[in-house]
């Protein structure tokens, strides 16, 4: 299933995205709430409505973020071997995590906003998963059980305020500078996600390109680690990282400014596609 979440002219749902339209989810499944969230422990009650008449079309909604309202939203730096060797840097021994804040994101085919404390913009194309059922200490074997879906991730960032710091989190939180979508694949679809291929394209030309087995620290390694540290929550949100070729380290830097086009595209996951404006 594809699992989305939207915006219609007089209200905010979720539900499963179709070929032929979107089948509305809010309100029939038992438990559930207001948001996508709260259905993502609950894949089984929903794939029971995967077969039902739509009851919207495409282009009667504008989408959002596959998960609204994370409990967690957080973020994996230097996390492909392609990545760490275009920085120079040495591979991290564990992962090195930052937090990024809901307001920081739109959907797919909204725009990205170039705020106006710089204009070093730079895209990151990444593979994001979710949490369906939470866990403490959850074993790297076991760790995929937990995962309700995967989707694609532009982890836009401000360059000069994220070299501010050792901490990377100022410039990777700037409002609606990052994208999220479009829609969360449920891993009965995605198969295995280890040899998919990532691309971003910058107004069409292919900037990134990789497979997602060139990740140091892939999701079960994630899940295990990150839920060492405390416990994870249907609905948290984690970006994997992103891959070589970021505009940062191209010569002459290459930064996304207005009027671009910005899309990053994972096989069977789909196509994140957003424009560029400046803050107004």
């Amino acid at each position: 299933m594809k699992l989305v979440s939207y915006r219609t002219a007089d209200s905010l749902s979720f539900g499963i995205w179709r070929e032929d339209g979107i089948v509305d989810l809010k309100g029939k499944v038992a438990g559930g709430g207001e948001t996508l969230r709260s259905v993502l422990d609950k894949l089984d009650a929903v794939a029971a409505f995967a077969s039902d008449a739509p009851d919207l079309a495409h282009d009667a909604v504008t989408l959002l973020p596959p998960v609204i309202d994370p409990p967690k939203l957080l973020c994996v730096g230097l996390n492909y071997k392609s990545h760490i060797a275009e920085t120079g840097r040495d591979a991290p021994a564990y992962p090195i995590l930052f937090p990024r804040y809901p307001s920081s994101l739109v959907g797919s085919g909204e725009d990205l906003v170039r705020p106006k404390a710089s204009p070093n913009f730079d895209y990151e194309g990444e593979l994001a998963f979710v949490v369906g059922r939470g866990g403490r200490h959850i074993a790297a074997a076991d760790a995929l059980d937990h995962v309700a879906g995967y989707a694609c991730f532009n982890d836009g960032s401000i360059r000069d305020w994220q070299a501010h710091t050792t901490q990377f989190m100022p410039g990777k939180s700037f409002w609606r500078s990052g994208s999220f979508g479009p829609w969360l694949v449920t891993p009965d679809e995605a198969g295995e996600i280890g040899s998919l291929g990532l691309t971003t394209r910058l107004n069409g030309e292919v900037m990134q390109q990789a497979t997602l087995d060139d990740l140091l620290f892939g999701v079960p390694e994630l899940i295990a680690y990150i839920s060492t540290i405390l416990p994870l929550e249907a609905g948290d949100v984690v970006a994997t990282g992103t891959t070589g070729g970021v505009g940062l380290f191209r010569r002459p830097p290459v930064w996304m400014k207005p009027g671009d086009t910005i899309e990053v595209e994972i096989e069977g996951l789909g196509t994140l596609s957003n424009g560029i404006v400046d803050e107004a």
